[in-house]
């Protein structure tokens, strides 16, 4: 594996039991404009670790941002709702961000939700998907790319491109912070994992009657789990060190899900 990356132990040893469409022909998954999309808020019953890592995105924007005597900017791939968007906010009172998401259910959500930050001017929406936003961005002119459960959503392609237009996107020393699903490069306990959190679907939205979530949830875990989109760690790292990233560090995994980091030097 590339020098420039690492992992941290300590954090990856961390683990607890998991309690998380319409597929379109889009190269870039529109996979929540159905009954996921309109009932999103249950993610936090089912998927408690997802919730752990929109915060941990909001922290490290924080660290970001912490030296910095001018606001930062910050670009977020995936906005959805706006749970990991509240994180971003609040992580500095001064930053300004961008929220890209070309699904208008969540992306509603999220507009009333924030409406706070758009009155202060602080808080921007696109509706094209990342790679088209991203490519109507000038290169060298974000200080962060920020995202959560977005990119293991992209056809593996789609999101090769993805990462070398956030690579160009970003400033020097800007950097890039993604907490998302990362396959375990044990694929036996990959597979484990992934079970535990099956289970998890079902207790929970059985007992809530919900089995209309149940089954767009397993549809999309599917899609999640398919060869053409599965972001396996090993890989996943690489193809970062491959678009020229450097400091690649994968902390706080909790089975599968991870945060990771990547500076442009």
């Amino acid at each position: 594996m590339n020098q420039g990356l690492t992992i941290d132990q300590d954090a990856t040893a961390m683990s607890a039991k998991s309690s998380i469409d319409n597929i379109t022909a889009n190269p870039y998954d529109a996979l929540f404009s159905s009954v996921i999309g309109q009932d999103y808020y249950l993610l936090k019953q089912i998927s408690p670790f997802a919730a752990e890592m929109s915060r941990l995105v909001g922290v490290t924007v924080s660290k970001f941002c912490a030296d910095k005597t001018v606001p930062v900017s910050v670009v977020e791939l995936g906005g959805g709702t706006g749970i990991t968007s509240l994180s971003i906010l609040t992580a500095d009172e001064q930053l300004s961000l961008l929220s890209i998401d070309n699904e208008p259910i969540m992306q509603n959500q999220a507009k009333l939700s924030l409406q706070q930050w758009v009155d202060e001017g602080r808080l921007s929406f696109s509706e094209k998907d990342a790679l088209s936003a991203l490519q109507s961005l000038n290169s060298n002119s974000v200080d962060v790319i920020a995202t959560a459960y977005t990119l293991h959503n992209f056809e593996s392609n789609y999101r090769k491109q993805v990462l070398a237009e956030i690579f160009r996107v970003l400033k020097p020393k800007g950097q890039f912070i993604n907490g998302d699903r990362y396959a375990l490069n044990d694929i036996s306990a990959h597979t484990r994992s992934t079970q535990n959190e099956v289970a998890g679907y079902f207790k929970v939205l059985i007992e809530l009657n919900r089995l209309d979530v149940l089954e767009h949830w397993i549809i999309h875990l599917f899609n999640d789990e398919s060869e053409n989109h599965i972001m396996r760690e090993a890989l996943a790292l690489q193809q970062l060190a491959d678009a020229g990233f450097k400091q690649i560090n994968l902390s706080h995994r909790l089975e599968v899900n991870a945060l990771v980091t990547a500076v442009k030097e």
